[in-house]
């Protein structure tokens, strides 16, 4: 069964310079702690990243899993879905972009993941909470230290 997480931080700058950020997505070994090689696959007419292969740590091991990208929703929110994965049987979710009254960025994180293999609890809980912080964190770090 796929567990389901959402978390939320505030971000000094626009939606649009969130997304953008997070839709460059051939850059994130270069700011996302655990994102150690990104190839893309696959591209839309826009040149974005529309299939996309990853290895990163996770588990003390290096992980491979392949994501499709959505970007209909654009500048509002990038979301994706897994298409293949060694650890993963799910690795689906999405950045929500939202303006805040004050001039700031509400981004908003939804994972859905459900590992191949049964995992205790506890495991899966610290797992899950590490890679919503760590993107959060990152991409929060990356938009403010470049905008």
């Amino acid at each position: 069964m796929a567990e389901q997480a959402t978390e939320r931080m505030i971000v000094n700058a626009t939606p649009e310079r969130c997304f953008a950020v997070s839709a460059d997505i051939p850059s994130y070994p270069q700011w996302a702690a655990d994102i150690k090689e990104v190839l893309v696959e696959e591209r839309d007419d826009e040149g974005r990243p529309t299939r996309v292969q990853f290895r990163a740590a996770a588990f003390g091991r290096s992980t491979s899993y392949t994501l499709a990208y959505d970007y209909s929703q654009a500048p509002g929110e990038l979301s994706w879905t897994q298409v293949e994965g060694d650890i993963t049987a799910k690795l689906d979710g999405c950045y929500v972009f939202k303006p805040t009254d004050d001039g700031l960025t509400e981004v908003v994180y939804h994972l859905e993941a459900e590992m191949r293999v049964p995992l205790p609890g506890f495991i899966k809980m610290r797992a899950q909470s590490r890679i919503m912080t760590i993107a959060l964190r990152d991409l929060k770090a990356r938009v403010e230290s470049t905008s």
